[in-house]
């Protein structure tokens, strides 16, 4: 079943773009670790946010994708441009308009 983790990431002030460039950089491996879609945007009302939107083939395969090496260095590289506030959430994707629908 497909998995969303759709979340906001707190930069340090005046740092939010450096981060975003950290998130944008291409990494084929995500999508080898079942990662569908890995979307990273801004709002200019909140300008020390960063907000990520994942989709991944299922819940394991995100939590194992965590576990990667090239992972592991990307995140300690973001660590000091994060003020440490963190929001979102997690669901299951019970379906979606723009695709045929699995039947369970």
């Amino acid at each position: 079943m497909t998995f969303a983790n759709v979340g906001t990431l707190g930069t340090v002030p005046g740092r939010r773009d450096e981060l975003v460039a950290a998130l944008i950089q291409r990494n084929e491996l995500l999508r080898t670790a079942g990662c569908l879609a890995y979307e990273v945007g801004t709002n200019p009302e909140e300008p020390n946010t960063v907000f990520v939107v994942e989709l991944w083939e299922s819940a394991q395969a995100h939590q194992s994708s965590l576990a990667l090496p090239q992972v592991q260095a990307a995140i300690a590289a973001a660590r000091p441009l994060l003020s440490g506030s963190f929001g979102g959430f997690r669901f299951d994707v019970a379906g979606s308009p723009l695709r045929d629908q699995e039947t369970r």
